[in-house]
């Protein structure tokens, strides 16, 4: 009875530990994941009327708008992502890429291969638990095709990294076009504030909130999460208040109806303003990028409960302040604020849209980490800010130039119109993006019937495109800016992943065998110098070019040589006892060992010290149990031939013979091991060298124009990344660089 007691006890804690967890995730995504969403009713109706689209008498334009805007909200964010896109987490990552990896890890749709497999991986099935479905006829087909079909590869994964590309070129956009439209409420108040003055203050606050990056998501995420929930009561009270006083007929918008007479009544000017409704959904895709920076659960509390209805609210009051003052098109947001509380507002709106670039921020930091990990971005320095969850990252060098894009943007357009447009054809891009690659995870991964999957693009897909369409017509107004970017950022990815493969498959076709390596050493006159090297590889079996290419033009290597071969795992510690995986290589009188190091995402990789003395130490214990297994071996001989001397007991004298020899030989296997740890010791005494390529990748002269291309700029981004000598904080004086040009 009592060990009853004690296990219910148990389970009501591990609840409450869960519920509690879940309800702190769900804060602090308030001040991460939803900012864009729930700041963008400071300009969506600004930018819908911005054209040629005008108010009549009868409230038409204005009830089509909002049913237009609810119905967005209702089908794209809490339909889409929070039902549907949610669930295909990679492994707790989301955002376009994670679609893609969890694609290739299912398949062999993609085109990445050598990615990196995440420490105890689940697939993620949570959409059908306990289900495990057939595949469909019809998913099987388009699997055997897009496989069979390279082309198609090429394109699905170009598609995919169109969809990072325009994920990073949003993280330029949404600061600007936030914290820029919050900045011009003060020229409500002082109306002969010059726009200048305007965009110096909104380059202050950007510079401010780049700087806060460091702390990491989850401190920035408690400082900003008051500010979010105080936006949003904001924004709740005062729609309530609009509602309540000036037309709270506003609310026949939930129906459809108003969609459709909004069309029949504005035609082509409706089309055209679908261009600046887009941008109530400013933020969507954000909800599904910074999924590893929380949890499936807490972002689905936070929208449904508290962020949809009160964003519905919102638009609501300023559409039924609007209905009445058809003069305030350009200003209805602040306009339509009570006098009385103005300035309160006004300042929780200018840092509640600082808090709204966070969650594009996090989502770019997010989509390049994925990136990077699968082979797709150069080597930058990723930063860890939390022991618990895996996604909360930093990365310096992406950050500040983000800041100074968005500066650049912000100096250059000075117009929150012209943003607007390039901002919401950035938006419609990524999320047709994630529509498409949907259809790909339903009938591939989920296995659901073919006409699931159709469905859902459709359903999605047919609302998506009718605002690109919207959004490509106003390309000339700004438009082409994501396009630019976009492109740019997509052909330094593809380069870098199609450099990094041809440089993979260099080294793998030209790697030489340990065993050839050794017997070319009488030929080379190959010398073992005193001390120990750490030659790092990446490749688990021969020995790299490089290295080949070193011992070729300076014979000589030390006397203990260890191939060291990194791996980060996607836990936040690995232990010491599980770090390093020791093996030997060739006969023990070489005392040549390959290692294998396996980090956690929050072990430090930066002390040389402590990293020669575990790695040292893991090797001896290696040399203790490889002895102690030879020992053992030796006794077993001995059970053996003990039985086997029972069995013939007329030969005494050959019995105690076997016996001594075999005893003599375990006692030689003892002294051997000494003998080598003692050596080991003695070497590191002598010192102990990092040897690293550093290789020059280069197109071969009969290439193509196009392959050139991509090669050259694989080569400049290399330049420019950081060096993995540094990435791995290598002590500089100890540190032996192989130069080496790869023609591929």
């Amino acid at each position: 009875m009592e060990t009853e007691s004690s296990g219910v006890r148990s389970s009501k804690s591990r609840s409450w530990s869960f519920s509690k967890e879940t309800l702190l995730l769900a804060y602090q995504s308030f001040g991460i994941v939803y900012g864009d969403l729930c700041t963008s009713p400071v300009y969506v109706y600004k930018s819908t009327f911005s054209g040629r689209l005008r108010l009549h008498e009868e409230d038409a334009e204005i009830l089509g708008v909002l049913s237009l805007v609810i119905w967005t909200l209702t089908l794209l964010p809490l339909l889409k992502y929070i039902v549907f896109v949610l669930t295909a987490d990679d492994n707790g990552e989301g955002g376009t890429f994670a679609l893609y990896s969890l694609m290739c890890r299912n398949s062999k749709m993609g085109l990445l291969r050598n990615y990196e497999m995440p420490y105890n991986h689940q697939a993620t099935l949570e959409y059908k638990p306990g289900v495990h479905c057939k595949e469909s006829n019809a998913g099987l087909k388009i699997r055997s095709f897009v496989e069979r079909n390279l082309q198609s590869r090429i394109v699905l994964f170009i598609f995919a990294l169109l969809g990072v590309s325009m994920v990073i070129g949003d993280g330029v956009f949404t600061p600007t076009m936030s914290v820029l439209s919050a900045v011009s409420g003060l020229q409500i108040k002082f109306p002969g504030l010059h726009q200048n003055s305007i965009v110096v203050i909104a380059c202050v606050i950007l510079v401010a909130l780049f700087a806060l990056q460091h702390y990491g998501t989850r401190r920035v995420g408690f400082f900003f999460a008051p500010v979010q929930i105080a936006w949003l009561a904001c924004i709740t009270s005062i729609g309530v208040y609009n509602i309540v006083k000036w037309n709270p007929s506003v609310i026949q918008a939930f129906s459809p109806y108003y969609i459709y007479n909004f069309f029949k009544q504005a035609g082509k000017d409706g089309w055209s303003s679908l261009g600046g409704i887009v941008l109530c959904v400013t933020g969507a895709e954000a909800m599904f990028a910074d999924l590893g920076h929380f949890s499936k659960l807490s972002i689905r509390v936070g929208f449904t409960a508290v962020v949809y209805p009160c964003l519905v609210v919102a638009y609501m009051g300023e559409a039924a302040y609007l209905s009445k003052h058809h003069e305030d098109l350009e200003r209805s947001f602040y306009m339509a604020v009570p006098e009385v509380v103005f300035w309160p507002v006004l300042i929780i709106a200018t840092l509640a849209t600082a808090v709204g670039s966070q969650a594009i921020i996090s989502a770019t930091f997010s989509n390049i980490s994925q990136c990077r990990a699968l082979g797709c971005f150069p080597r930058v320095k990723i930063i860890h800010t939390s022991n618990s969850i895996y996604g909360q990252i930093y990365i310096p060098e992406v950050n500040w130039l983000l800041m100074l894009l968005c500066l650049a943007i912000t100096l250059g357009f000075r117009d929150t119109h012209m943003i607007g447009n390039a901002y919401g054809l950035a938006v419609i891009i990524v999320m047709l993006v994630t529509t498409c690659l949907m259809f790909f995870i339903i009938t591939t991964v989920w296995n659901r019937p073919i006409l699931w999957a159709l469905l859902f693009v459709f359903t999605f897909g047919s609302l998506e495109l009718l605002y690109l369409s919207a959004c490509l017509a106003k390309v000339h107004h700004g438009g082409w800016v994501p396009l630019l970017l976009s492109s740019l950022c997509l052909l330094s990815m593809s380069s870098w992943h199609y450099g990094t493969f041809k440089k993979q498959h260099f080294e793998v076709q030209n790697k030489i065998s340990l065993d050839r390596l050794l017997d070319l050493g009488p030929t080379l006159g190959l010398v073992r110098v005193p001390g120990i090297g750490l030659v790092f590889s990446n490749l688990n079996n021969g020995v790299s070019p490089m290295f080949a290419h070193f011992v070729t033009n300076f014979p000589a290597f030390h006397r203990i040589l260890i191939f060291v071969s990194l791996e980060t795992q996607i836990v936040p510690k690995v232990p010491l006892s599980e770090r390093f995986v020791v093996g030997r290589l060739g006969s023990p009188e070489h005392h040549i060992f390959r290692c294998v190091v396996r980090y956690g995402y929050k072990d430090a990789k930066r002390d040389s010290h402590n990293f020669e003395t575990q790695l040292l130490m893991k090797v001896a214990e290696f040399i203790r149990q490889e002895g102690d297994a030879n020992m053992a071996r030796n006794v077993n001989s001995i059970v053996v031939a003990t039985i086997s001397d029972q069995v013939a007991s007329a030969l005494e004298g050959s019995k105690n013979e076997r016996k001594k020899r075999v005893a003599f030989k375990g006692v030689f296997e003892r002294e051997k091991m000494k003998a080598e740890v003692q050596e080991l010791v003695e070497e590191k005494e002598n010192g102990v060298s990092y040897v690293i390529g550093h290789t020059i990748v280069l197109a071969h002269d009969s290439s193509s124009v196009l392959k050139r291309t991509a090669i050259n700029i694989y080569g400049f981004l290399r330049r420019n990344s950081r060096r993995p000598s540094v990435s791995l904080g290598l002590p500089h004086t100890s540190v032996v660089e192989v130069g080496m040009v790869y023609r591929v």
